[in-house]
Parts: structure tokens; C-alpha cells; sequence
């Protein structure tokens, strides 16, 4: 997200103060989409559209810092991701990494459980990107892990790219 500009305390200083409370308690529980929501719904009366309450927001991170408590990160290790897949209903016929993303958290990969018994998906964990891991590469390696200890195939349709539209797994 691009640095906050000096008009963003400008659109904080407009909202009622009972709203800025509430958006605080949003950001220091890491509940981002919910912090934007309501500054963007309170402060649409003061022209604050979604990306200055993007913006707005990003500043309150910015402000709290290490006094968020951030959400934990999905584990990626073999014996958490086996133990996830274990409690499945149903027999896990594949491992799969999908890429998604959004407008929050850009690209990120998503590590499924095909079951065939009931045939669904599971999400198994979301992998973001952080500046010392490539969520791709991540996602790929746990993947890849998990399918080879349960014995069944692992496909990730774009690896390389980001694509939500990739080939899915066929059995």
C-alpha cells in the first residue's frame, strides 16, 4: 500500500470520534477489511471513498505498530498440514495450490484438500507473500510435501504466475 499522505490525518480528523475508536479496536485486532469498511460508510458525507479509507487506515497501522496483535500465519509444515488433512471427512484424493487475491493482500496462494468422499475442497492454509518467502515457492514446497506423505498427486496450475483462472485438478 502506498505511503499515507499528509490529507489522510485531514479525513481521520473528520470522523466522529466514537468512529475512530472503533476503527482503532478494528486495527489493533488486525481486522482490516472491517476498519476500512467503516471509515469508508462513516466518512462517505466527508467524500471518503474506499481508497482514502484504504489510506486512512494504513496511517492507524502505521500509528500502532507493534501493538497490533497480527493474525498468525497458517503453518506450513508437514506434520501440521498432515494432522489439518487427517480431520477431513473423507478420503483426500489430491493436494492442490490455487492462486487468489485482493485488493488487502495482493496475491496470495491457497493449499486445498481434494476429498473424494464427499467430493470437495478444504482449505488447508493461505500462503502470503513476505519479504523473506515467495508465496508461490511456499505454497509449492508444503504442497508438495503433504501430497508425497499422504501418496497422492499435487498440482499448482500456475506456479510462475499469479493466475486465478489457472487449469484446476481433474481426477
Amino acid at each position: 500500500m502506498p505511503a499515507p499522505q499528509p490529507q489522510d490525518h485531514d479525513l481521520w480528523e473528520t470522523l466522529p470520534a466514537g468512529i475512530r475508536t472503533q476503527v482503532d479496536g478494528y486495527v489493533l485486532q488486525d481486522r482490516l477489511l472491517p476498519a476500512v469498511k467503516l471509515v469508508r460508510d462513516a466518512g462517505r458525507a466527508h467524500g471518503i471513498g474506499l481508497h482514502d479509507a484504504e489510506m486512512v487506515v494504513h496511517e492507524r497501522y502505521v500509528f500502532h505498530g507493534d501493538r497490533i496483535a497480527r493474525t498468525p500465519e497458517c503453518p506450513l509444515d508437514l506434520e501440521s498440514l498432515a494432522a489439518l488433512a487427517s480431520g477431513l471427512p473423507g478420503r483426500v484424493a489430491a493436494v492442490e495450490a490455487v492462486w487468489d487475491g485482493d485488493t488487502v493482500h495482493g496475491w496470495f496462494v491457497n493449499l486445498l484438500a481434494i476429498t473424494d468422499d464427499p467430493a470437495e475442497e478444504r482449505a488447508l492454509a493461505t500462503v502470503y507473500g513476505r519479504r523473506d518467502r515467495d508465496p508461490s515457492e511456499a505454497a509449492a514446497e508444503a504442497g508438495s510435501a503433504l501430497a508425497d506423505h499422504l501418496g497422492v498427486p499435487f498440482h499448482f496450475g500456475s506456479p510462475d504466475t499469479p493466475d486465478d483462472e489457472a487449469p484446476r485438478w481433474r481426477p
